[in-house]
């Protein structure tokens, strides 16, 4: 029974090594020359204006959540749609149960101003 399980061993040992390999080949030839230029913080061209670990507004993380929902709806939408003629009408009710509570949601956070740049 353990034979039948070599060749996914065998593939995933290949898919580390194909990882693994290439990374450890650059750290191993790569040249190291490091001066003052090469070490110093970049941003666009110019010297960093302030703190580069400055805190990020709430909003910034307000809107990627938002993102990550809507990026999971879009996620469970192409399946359901594809199985769609199979789970008949109840899964047509629940698909609209689940949007129905992310649109509750973003109404919500409209109405916060989450989605409002100052």
């Amino acid at each position: 029974m353990l034979e039948s399980y070599l060749p996914i061993l065998l593939f995933i040992l290949i898919g580390v090594g194909f990882g693994i390999i290439p990374l450890l080949a650059g750290f191993v030839l790569a040249p190291r020359r490091p001066d003052a230029e090469k070490t110093s913080t970049y941003e666009c061209g110019f010297p960093p204006f302030e703190d580069t670990h400055g805190k990020f507004d709430v909003r910034y993380y307000l809107v990627a959540i938002l993102f990550i929902i809507f990026d999971l709806e879009i996620a469970f939408l192409f399946p359901w749609a594809i199985v769609l003629d199979d789970i008949g009408v109840f899964g047509l009710l629940a698909m609209f149960l689940f949007l129905s509570i992310l649109v509750v949601g973003f109404v919500y956070e409209w109405k916060k101003g989450a989605l409002e740049w100052e």
